[in-house]
């Protein structure tokens, strides 16, 4: 009988990155996430509109959870957004890039009431 093997299957790890790509990267989530917050307070302020975001939203927002913006909008809070996400059946987890177009014209068409 031959001996038992090991089972447990080899992972894969991650491609070891240069300094310089793991600089790049780095950056590039810092910038995301201060654009983002600068988005949330300009969202909060009336100075930006949810609905044009969730139609036509830029790039640097794209993985950023609908949960999260819809956090920043007055007179929205977890009650209020879980209820909204519910009713347009959309996970709290799903992110504005990955809603289809029958959830984002579904969520603007509500949140114009």
């Amino acid at each position: 009988m031959p001996p038992p093997t090991n089972t447990a299957t080899k992972q894969s790890a991650a491609p070891e990155r240069s300094l310089t790509q793991r600089l790049d990267a780095l950056n590039r989530a810092n910038d995301v996430r201060t654009r983002r917050a600068k988005l949330k307070k300009d969202l909060k302020a009336g100075r930006c509109s949810i609905h044009t975001l969730l139609l036509d939203p830029p790039e640097f927002i794209l993985t950023a959870k609908v949960f999260d913006m819809l956090l920043a909008v007055p007179k929205y809070g977890r009650v209020k957004v879980n209820k909204v996400l519910t009713q347009c059946r959309i996970s709290p987890s799903k992110t504005i890039g990955g809603l289809s177009e029958r959830q984002r014209n579904e969520l603007v068409r509500l949140l114009h009431r």
